[in-house]
């Protein structure tokens, strides 16, 4: 396992809508996900310590997030080659395991992962109801071992002021396992 700290994206840069296919074959497009006040975009994966850290509250999360009128969607981008627990029909056990409540999708050719400049999984990308991106990193301090219980803190603060009109200015680069990149 590599461990790997968020890119941190240029704020303001513009989220280009696309479609993946979630772990059973149907077709998601961000737009569909995307709600009135934006969209939270996570980069995850199945077998990463740290996306399993966080998966159990992901549905939790989600459901909060709807309440404020913001979509989600999970995006696994890696290599299922060389990372078969990541194939899409795992994916699928996945989310239903969790009973995530949002799409969990794949991101085959890994272009909305580079397009965002995702380095991590978890790595988590909110964007405005201008789909401009206001906030890249972190859900919060917890991780794998520290003992420090999983709140959301730092995702929720973003949202909150996002939706109250002021600026996001606390940006913490999230930590993960690299994201798992094709050989070219």
């Amino acid at each position: 396992m590599a461990l790997t700290a968020s890119n941190m994206t240029p704020l303001g840069s513009q989220l280009q809508p696309f479609s993946l296919t979630d772990g059973e074959g149907n077709f998601v497009s961000s737009e569909d996900i995307k709600m009135p006040n934006g969209l939270l975009v996570l980069f995850t994966c199945n077998h990463c310590p740290f996306s399993m850290h966080i998966s159990s509250y992901l549905s939790t999360l989600n459901s909060w997030l709807e309440n404020l009128k913001v979509g989600m969607i999970a995006v696994n981008s890696n290599d299922i080659e060389a990372y078969p627990q990541d194939a899409p029909e795992l994916m699928a056990k996945r989310a239903q395991e969790h009973q995530y409540n949002f799409p969990y999708v794949y991101d085959e050719d890994q272009l909305v992962a580079k397009e965002l400049g995702a380095a991590c999984t978890p790595d988590f990308f909110l964007f405005d109801n201008k789909s401009q991106l206001i906030y890249r990193g972190q859900l919060d301090a917890s991780r794998p071992g520290n003992g420090i219980p999983l709140t959301g803190k730092d995702l929720k603060e973003a949202v909150e002021l996002m939706i109250s009109g002021k600026t996001v200015s606390k940006q913490n680069p999230s930590v993960g396992c690299n994201i798992k990149w094709k050989a070219a």
